[in-house]
């Protein structure tokens, strides 16, 4: 597989001949078949220089071009404003989301979420495509958030993330001191009865496991500097597991934080590391603390 720009050719092997084109992207690049059908229906595809159609089946040898290049109506209403872009091509965009903003709309017409912001970024460039999040940060968490820049970038990154090859490391800033270095917490997390948006850790739950290291401490104000990854994507993950272990996010008064030393959930997604999802190359993506958790992070000791 070759990409330049939105251009992907293919060539087919042994292993393939005789087989379906659509058996043949669904293995080599994760195409799904409604994928697949859209490149044909707009003439996207080409195989030996000829627009491929439906059924047709490959033969060793055979070259397939596709054009990645699509012009879709936006889906997010477009909102100026500051949008710190960390990494951009062709296929995907990667920003670091402020705090107070939701990641995505959850009703037509709503303004004030990160999607509005690359919404305008895409118009600016004169880019017409829909925006596509691959996944999302509370309201009050800031970091990277990565969004795909066309329907196949979009179909592999959700495989990517499925099987846990993109590395998110996070910060946060918990009360209390640890007394471990590092560790694991393997604990299934559920809805809070009695609380419409709480999670909490409950053995009816999903699986959920978070790694964490402690990376600095302040005596003085009794807080504690993590590290953590994440093996799973539960609702509210950080925030459940690391109030179960009696240490609360500063800021996190939902879970029993204090808003004394910051004024949101002290949660910052520090970096993003995969393999491109086209071009293979290995990205490491960092976001900067934002002021507030590097002010509290010059005071803490490791």
């Amino acid at each position: 597989m070759t990409i330049k720009g939105h251009t992907l050719s293919l060539k087919v092997d042994d292993r393939y001949h005789n087989t379906s084109l659509s058996h043949f992207l669904k293995a080599e690049v994760s195409a799904s078949k409604p994928i697949t059908h859209f490149w044909m229906e707009h003439q996207k595809i080409r195989l030996n220089q000829k627009p491929a159609h439906h059924a047709v089946k490959v033969s060793t040898g055979d070259q397939i071009i596709i054009d990645l290049f699509e012009t879709e109506e936006s889906d997010v209403t477009p909102e100026y404003g500051e949008l710190e872009i960390l990494f951009e091509d062709e296929h995907l965009l990667i920003v670091q989301k402020p705090v107070g903003r939701p990641t995505h709309p959850n009703k037509k017409g709503q303004i004030g979420t990160l999607a509005n912001l690359v919404a305008f970024h895409f118009q600016a460039n004169g880019e017409e495509k829909r925006v596509r999040h691959i996944h999302r940060l509370d309201q009050d968490t800031t970091g990277t958030v990565i969004f795909a820049k066309h329907r196949l970038a979009h179909a592999i990154l959700d495989q990517m993330l499925s099987k846990k090859t993109i590395t998110r490391t996070y910060i946060a800033i918990t009360e209390g001191l640890f007394k471990k270095k590092k560790g694991t917490i393997d604990a299934a997390i559920g809805r809070n009865k009695h609380h419409a948006v709480r999670r909490r850790v409950s053995p009816n739950g999903q699986n959920a496991v978070t790694h964490f290291q402690v990376i600095g401490l302040n005596t003085h104000v009794q807080m504690t500097a993590v590290q953590l990854q994440l093996e799973t994507g539960r609702t509210h993950q950080i925030r459940v597991h690391l109030s179960s272990l009696g240490h609360p996010l500063a800021g996190d008064t939902l879970y029993g934080g204090l808003r004394d030393r910051i004024n949101r959930c002290a949660l910052h997604a520090k970096q993003v590391e995969m393999k491109h999802p086209l071009t293979g190359e290995q990205l490491t993506i960092d976001a900067p603390l934002p002021p507030d958790m590097a002010e509290l992070m010059d005071n803490m000791i490791q």
